[in-house]
Parts: structure tokens; sequence; C-alpha cells
């Protein structure tokens, strides 16, 4: 009887910690997409940086099945998403084109930054209603990322424009239904 309580226990807590588990995943590929734009390996930034998105997902699908909802796995996921879908897509396309701008390109690269950074905090201290209130910075994020593929294709300029509209598309006040 006490090894089937002990197991059960064990089990408790690994079901607890998926979704931090999941979390901390996106965190860790956020970070390592940051190393590797730094490095200036940008396509494999841009890989990373769906795989985080992945990861986010799966943890808030894991958090609701398990029906291991907490507020610190709610901050925990709102500081990875600042690294993977916030500084990540920012540096991948300050490297990959915004830095040939200059001083337009270095502010343009923060703004995203802080606008995702109020959004994020923003939806900690909403009440969740069934409707994000702007463009969620995972959506923002994996746009951007999808952006710095079409570099070759599209004019340098059109960059600027569309990370100042997804900065402004974060804390704009729309509402988006959650699926």
């Amino acid at each position: 009887m006490f090894l089937s309580d002990v197991l059960d226990l064990t089990i408790k807590k690994l079901k607890t910690q998926t979704a931090n588990v999941l979390t901390l995943a996106n965190l860790s590929l956020g970070g390592l997409a940051i190393l590797f734009a730094i490095n200036g390996n940008l396509n494999l930034t841009a890989l990373l940086i769906f795989v985080a998105a992945l990861a986010d997902r799966f943890d808030g699908m894991a958090a609701r099945k398990l029906n291991i909802v907490s507020d610190m796995g709610k901050q925990l996921d709102s500081m990875s998403d600042i690294i993977s879908f916030g500084v990540a897509p920012s540096l991948l396309l300050y490297q990959g084109i915004l830095a040939g701008f200059g001083a337009p390109g270095s502010f343009i690269a923060i703004l995203y930054i802080g606008c995702g950074a109020v959004r994020l905090a923003r939806f900690n201290i909403s009440e969740q209603n069934g409707y994000f209130t702007g463009l969620p910075i995972t959506a923002a994020g994996c746009l951007a990322t999808l952006s710095f593929l079409a570099i070759p294709y599209l004019p340098e300029p059109l960059f600027l424009f569309i990370m100042l509209t997804l900065s402004f598309l974060m804390i704009s006040p729309f509402k988006l239904k959650k699926m």
C-alpha cells in the first residue's frame, strides 16, 4: 500500500509539472534562437522560433487538459513568450534587415519588444473571457518570422512597416476569439 501511495504521488507531481516543462522548452528554444541570431545563423533562428510556437501551443493544451492551470504557469508562460516571440523574432529581423536602416531599424526592433511586453502584461491581469485583446505575441512572433523568409522577395522598407504594424496590433484594443 505504501508503494502505491508513493507512485500515485509521483505521478501526480509529474502531471502538475507537464505544462511547465513544455513552457520551459518554449523558453529554451527562444533562448537558443537568440544565441543563433547573434551568431548570424538566421535560418536556424527562424526554425527554432517556429518550434517554440509548437511548445507554446502544447503547454496551454496540456494545462487545460490535465486541469493544472496556475498563476505561476501563466506568469512563466508570459516570460517565456517575451523571449521566444518578442526578443527572438525582433533580433532575427534586426540581424536580417532592420540593422540596415540604422536608428529607425533599431527603434522599431525595440518598439516591437516593448509592445509585446505590454501585451503580455495586459493579458496577465485581464479576465479570461474567451477573447484575446490585441494580437497575441505568439502570432505576432510567427508572422514576423514568416516575414523574415520573404526578405529576398519584398522591398526592404516594407519590413519597417511590418514590424511597426505587428507592434501596434499587439497593443490594439480589438478582440480576437480564442481557439
